[in-house]
């Protein structure tokens, strides 16, 4: 099964878990958000990352280029709740 594959399974699958005032909420969010511009402006895959410095577990500062000094890196981002 390919990735894609996967990700329509799931899309199937939420529509029956999600209520349905819950999905075209969140639909209408989508919507917003690609209205906005957003698209445009978002990463794409193999883009370098800009520089950052971000508070740890522990509240301290850690960099992205100190992390890259150690090796490769794999950055997640989480976007939250709808």
């Amino acid at each position: 099964m390919t990735l894609q594959d996967k990700l329509e399974a799931m899309r199937e699958a939420s529509k029956v878990r999600i209520p349905p005032d819950a999905r075209a909420i969140m639909q209408r969010s989508v919507d917003d958000l690609r209205a906005s511009g957003i698209m445009s402006r978002i990463a794409s895959a193999g883009q370098a990352a800009p520089d950052f410095t971000l508070p740890n577990a522990s509240g301290g500062q850690v960099g992205l280029k100190a992390l890259l000094a150690r090796g490769p890196l794999v950055l997640s981002f989480y976007r939250g709740r709808w």
